[in-house]
């Protein structure tokens, strides 16, 4: 095995992936992260005494990839997942719950839609018929990934309030937009792969520690155990080819950041178009957009509901979460409201939120009414994830770019998946990989595969319902 000089631009998963997988082949790596901690949109911050997450990310069973790095972390103790899929359905007034059953799939889910009476009988009969016939899909094709799925929903007798009491439950949160603009194609990667796969790949996960500590503070000990440079506070500003091969990383007033004989740029797609060389740059790149999350935090005196989650129709709030434990709350209740498709609220004042949503929450929550509220506050995340309307996989890039020894990671590069914390992983993996079996003799070559969990990241394997990501 020949070790090289490796920088990764980047600490949130998908770099941290990346580092992993490069120091396990035997890369020299440098990690750079431009924040004072590791796990970029998946962190934590603190206020008033409590941990906050940036964002409500819960993940699947079927998200293998991830799970994988959880256990590689040794954080598999620290989540929780369902031994059943298991979904409260809140509306004003009425509530109704989604669990699967013990048989087979697809048959695990017909006991739930059969009682689902948030619908009418014949509704529900045609979201069965809509689901059995997206079995029938293949994403890959050229003609779902530019369709709109409210368009082929809509063609299948699929009514306004099926598609928004029934199939946006899933498709918003796990592609963070509104779900008849979402691409055919990832929704039927979503549906497929985490409701018609197999019985138990929907099962919910969900942190029991704060995020910070999952993935930031594991990470940092991980890397550190493995010989790897981690360098926090380092923002890069550019990314240079030098004589010979190799790429130098610049930070802010031309300081030399790192130079390697390779570089994972795994960075946000609008800031990995400002580091790159002109050279790497595919001008499809131009056409990919962002999608906001928006999370209200309220901070109840005393507890108002025992749901560690739920989902909620007919009304402003999406996905509702019980982060008391995990933030060190040791009285009253914290619940985290998750916005997916946010663009309507991004920028509204947190006083407008506020009278929105604490009614909102009292019609789901009746005791809720008469309980104090301690605290109030939104976190807003602009650039969540890319916008993925109909079409946008013909705009995300490989991981390999035309300039030898630059590649690309992030959940929004071209995994074949949605832009979730599983597909940061897959993503992180694809891009080690693309340097360690590189022929060039300037990159990272390896006598042995990546340890586990290097694989390609073209296979879909788990969906996460996104707030602040799912899937």
């Amino acid at each position: 095995m020949i070790g090289r000089r490796v920088a990764v631009v980047g600490g949130g998963l998908a770099g941290i992936t990346a580092a992993i997988d490069l120091c396990e082949a035997g890369a020299g790596v440098t990690l750079l992260e431009a924040r004072p901690r590791l796990g970029g949109a998946t962190s934590s911050f603190s206020r008033g005494g409590l941990t906050i997450d940036t964002g409500q990310h819960v993940f699947l069973r079927c998200c293998t990839a991830y799970r994988e790095l959880l256990a590689r972390l040794g954080m598999t103790g620290s989540v929780r997942l369902q031994d059943r899929f298991d979904v409260t359905v809140l509306a004003p007034g009425r509530q109704a719950r989604l669990r699967r059953s013990g048989l087979p799939a697809p048959l695990h889910l017909a006991r739930a839609l059969a009682g689902y009476d948030l619908l009418p009988v014949t509704e529900r009969i045609r979201v069965a018929r809509a689901a059995l016939s997206m079995r029938l899909l293949r994403p890959e094709a050229p003609g779902p990934g530019g369709q709109r799925l409210g368009d082929w929903l809509a063609r299948r007798g699929q009514s306004e309030r099926a598609r928004r009491r029934l199939w946006d439950l899933f498709i918003v949160s796990a592609l963070n937009i509104a779900g008849d603009d979402a691409d055919l194609g990832l929704a039927a990667t979503v549906i497929k792969t985490g409701l018609l796969g197999a019985a138990g790949a929907a099962d919910i996960g969900v942190p029991a520690v704060p995020l910070g500590t999952l993935h930031g503070e594991a990470s940092a000990a991980l890397l550190g155990r493995l010989g790897a440079r981690v360098v926090t506070g380092a923002k890069a500003t550019a990314i240079e080819p030098l004589p010979g091969g190799a790429l130098r990383v610049r930070g802010a007033d031309g300081t030399v950041l790192a130079e390697a004989d390779g570089v994972v740029l795994a960075v946000p797609a609008q800031q990995a178009a400002r580091l790159a060389p002109a050279a790497a740059l595919p001008d499809r790149w131009k056409g990919l957009s962002v999608s906001p999350i928006v999370n209200v935090h309220v901070i109840y005196a005393r507890r108002v509901t025992r749901l560690p989650f739920a989902a909620a129709v007919d009304s402003p709030v999406q996905w509702i979460f019980d982060k008391t434990r995990v933030a060190g709350l040791d009285r009253g209740q914290y619940l985290a409201v998750s916005l997916s498709a946010a663009d309507q609220y991004v920028d509204v004042p947190v006083s407008r939120l506020r009278e929105q949503f604490l009614p909102a929450l009292e019609r789901l929550f009746p005791l809720a009414a008469d309980t104090e509220v301690a605290d109030f506050f939104v976190t807003r995340e602009r650039a969540a994830t890319l916008r993925q309307t109909a079409g946008c996989g013909a705009l995300r890039p490989a991981a390999q770019t035309p300039l030898p020894g630059l590649v690309l990671a992030g959940a929004w590069t071209d995994t074949g998946w949605p832009d979730t914390m599983e597909g940061a992983v897959r993503s992180g993996h694809t891009a080690a990989q693309a340097l360690i079996t590189a022929e060039p003799a300037h990159l990272v070559r390896a006598a042995e595969p990546v340890a586990p969990g290097g694989g390609t990241g073209q296979q879909p394997a788990g969906a996460l319902p996104q707030a602040g990501a799912a899937s």
